[in-house]
């Protein structure tokens, strides 16, 4: 009788932990675990976009381009495993544009290896600049660390580097955040100032989270996050 209770027990927080895992999927406007699950609403895009080497199994869900999050899998291995994001195009060069800005608010986990961060495209993918509001474990920019420099609202480390196929600029937040306000278009200036970039056109602003590792099954979630242009 008490091997019995025992694991009928266990049976029942298993399945009590896989329907609280489950819910958000299950409750969302839109869902997919395909990893190049896509899905447009707003004028934004929502993407899984598992797209790294060795990565696990990932759900992302939606009720809006705003509110959305994954449930994610992954090994504790090194290398980029995914970066579900929303994003938004803006197509504007950015001497043309009067601002831009955005607001974002998160609930993330404790452990794992990701950051939460903007990936923000410019002159047909030839730029990347990525800004870091914060990370969790062994995760780190690409490139060298140019100075810390305080610009769009926030405190950052500023590293350059390229991957190869384009050059990257990282501003990672000094201090870990989950919510905020990021002037891009002020950002976009000061990598200008540096000379490491002309008047670009800037595609699309997209924000989410690099996850590397989250073994056992994480989740992360987008509270709200918008962009906004003129």
């Amino acid at each position: 009788m008490t091997r019995w209770w025992k694991a009928a027990t266990a049976l029942v927080t298993v399945l009590a932990a896989a329907l609280v895992t489950a819910a958000p999927a299950e409750a969302a406007v839109w869902s997919s675990s395909d990893k190049w699950g896509t899905w447009s609403n707003g004028g934004y895009t929502v993407r899984n976009d598992v797209w790294g080497s060795g990565a696990g199994p990932q759900t992302i869900w939606a009720n809006s381009y705003s509110n959305w999050g994954v449930w994610a899998d992954h090994p504790n291995t090194g290398g980029v495993k995914s970066y579900p994001h929303s994003a938004r195009n803006i197509g504007k060069r950015v001497s043309a544009l009067g601002s831009l800005t955005s607001n974002f608010n998160v609930s993330r986990p404790g452990s794992g290896a990701y950051a939460t961060t903007y990936d923000i495209w410019a002159d047909n993918n030839a730029y990347e600049i990525m800004l870091w509001a914060n990370k969790q474990g062994a995760v780190g920019p690409i490139g060298s660390r140019q100075t810390t420099a305080t610009v769009g609202g926030h405190t950052w480390d500023v590293y350059r580097g390229s991957n190869g196929s384009n050059a990257v600029f990282s501003f990672i937040r000094t201090s870990n955040t989950n919510s905020g306000s990021v002037d891009i278009k002020a950002v976009l200036n000061w990598i200008r100032g540096q000379g490491w970039m002309g008047d670009a056109t800037v595609g699309e602003v997209q924000f989410g989270f690099e996850i590397t590792s989250s073994s056992g099954g994480l989740n992360f979630t987008s509270n709200s996050y918008s962009v906004s242009s003129s």
